[in-house]
């Protein structure tokens, strides 16, 4: 009895056809009408629309400028040197573990600073833990987290994310070790960097770039007094005063005509008029005049230009798909998307191990924008949430999200990223286990 054998070209061919038809199918049976699922593509809409006016603009625009500027001005062997596979472990996990404490941003807005300075040079292990901590380790969400949950719940996020990321960092350099070590022949063989811009002059800059990024996107505080409160009044004076300084800078160091300077600060000014109470606008305006002001030059200030662009049309399509998934099967905060929010609130009661894995599984899938984390949790604990699960929850949750993911598999590839991903699952499970041991 003869077997049928394809070749290749008919193969190809045949898996075409299952794709198609798979598509036929999916659209076929669609479950429009039915209000689970038109609530769910309501949520996927109303989620993405949020993360554009909320997030896009104050958040993501900042960061890409900044990953363009560590692309654009800082020397690969500078950045081996003090993050690289061979930099002293203590500096280089040091500086990755605690940057959360100063970058106050969320899952996604971490991570065009993540890959550029993974693209630089940075070993695994630290480039990971900067991963991991830059929005696990915010310091207002910490205090918030202490106030609210209570004291204990805080002291411990703040002790499981500051460890977290250094034993994630390690875990993931020993795991992939080998292409570490490739890093490392690399690294030697790299020419020592010219000498270009004086240190301090980079230094400014990249503080003025990172303190607009902060205070444009500082939180409102749970009391309205104390130090929080009191920078969230001024926030925006603060911000307009390191736009004026890196105006100053682009005339002075990058040699911008003062004109088209001038010309970017009065369109932003006259739109500051025209729509007073929403800032986004006139900060929209900046960052876009700032384009104007860079692109097309054949100098450092149009490489910085450039850097910042590709990180920006490499990010930008995978992060909206992932916000629209993540609102289709998840929903907004307080709003239902495709699976049901009972189901998740009725899985995380007690302190079991299935409660904690599956909080932190949740919360690793779930987008939250910064500080939302706390009032969600709040909201759980109501519902009868565990005190295990809601650190689980609390140390999965802000560092990790279904739109991070696929942006971080397209910078690490699948198996770092699952293993990545993994960890975080199992560490948040088994420190909200341990934790709801000792309080029960």
């Amino acid at each position: 009895m003869s077997t049928l054998t394809l070749n290749p070209a008919a193969r190809h061919e045949l898996k075409i056809f299952g794709w198609l038809a798979a598509a036929f199918a999916a659209v076929y049976f669609l479950p429009v009408g039915t209000p689970r699922f038109d609530g769910a593509v309501s949520e996927a809409l109303e989620l993405t629309k949020w993360y554009a006016r909320e997030h896009f603009v104050l958040c993501l625009l900042p960061a890409f400028w900044i990953a363009g500027a560590i692309a654009a001005f800082v020397s690969q062997a500078s950045v081996m040197r003090y993050l690289g596979p061979t930099a002293p472990k203590p500096l280089a996990y040091g500086v990755g573990s605690v940057s959360g404490t100063i970058l106050a941003v969320c899952s996604c807005t971490v991570l065009p600073l993540f890959q550029g300075i993974y693209r630089m040079g940075a070993g695994l292990g630290p480039a990971t833990a900067f991963l991991y901590s830059g929005p696990a380790i915010n310091v207002l969400a910490i205090i918030m987290t202490a106030k609210v949950l209570g004291a204990p719940l805080g002291i411990a996020r703040a002790v499981g994310a500051v460890s977290f990321a250094v034993v994630i960092g390690l875990l993931m350099a020993t795991i992939f070790r080998r292409e570490e070590q490739q890093k490392v022949a690399a690294a030697a063989a790299l020419p020592e960097p010219e000498a270009g811009r004086p240190l301090w002059q980079t230094a400014a800059f990249f503080a003025v770039l990172v303190g607009i990024l902060v205070f444009a996107n500082w939180g409102a505080a749970s009391q309205t007094s104390g130090f929080f409160a009191k920078v969230y009044a001024i926030k925006w004076w603060l911000a307009s005063a390191l736009g004026i300084t890196l105006a100053m800078m682009l005339w002075r160091w990058f040699r911008i005509e003062p004109l088209r300077i001038v010309t970017v600060v009065a369109a932003t000014l006259l739109v500051l008029m025209m729509v007073p109470g929403h800032p986004t606008w006139p900060f929209l305006v900046a960052v876009l005049g700032l384009g104007w002001l860079t692109a097309g030059r054949g100098d450092e200030a149009g490489e910085w230009f450039n850097q910042a662009w590709s990180y920006t049309k490499q990010i930008v399509p995978l992060l909206l798909g992932g916000v629209l998934v993540a609102g289709f099967l998840l929903g907004r905060p307080g709003h239902e998307g495709l699976i049901p929010s009972d189901w998740i609130s009725g899985l995380v009661g007690g302190n079991s191990i299935a409660a904690n894995v599956f909080a932190a599984v949740s919360g690793a899938f779930m987008y939250f924008a910064t500080l939302t984390e706390v009032p969600i949790v709040q909201g759980l604990v109501g519902s009868g949430m565990g005190a295990g699960p809601s650190l689980a929850l609390l140390l999965s949750g802000p560092a990790l999200s279904l739109p991070s993911m696929i942006v971080i598999n397209s910078i690490l590839g699948p198996k770092k990223t699952v293993t990545y991903i993994a960890l975080v699952i199992v560490m948040a499970a088994l420190c909200g286990w341990v934790y709801g041991l000792s309080m029960s």
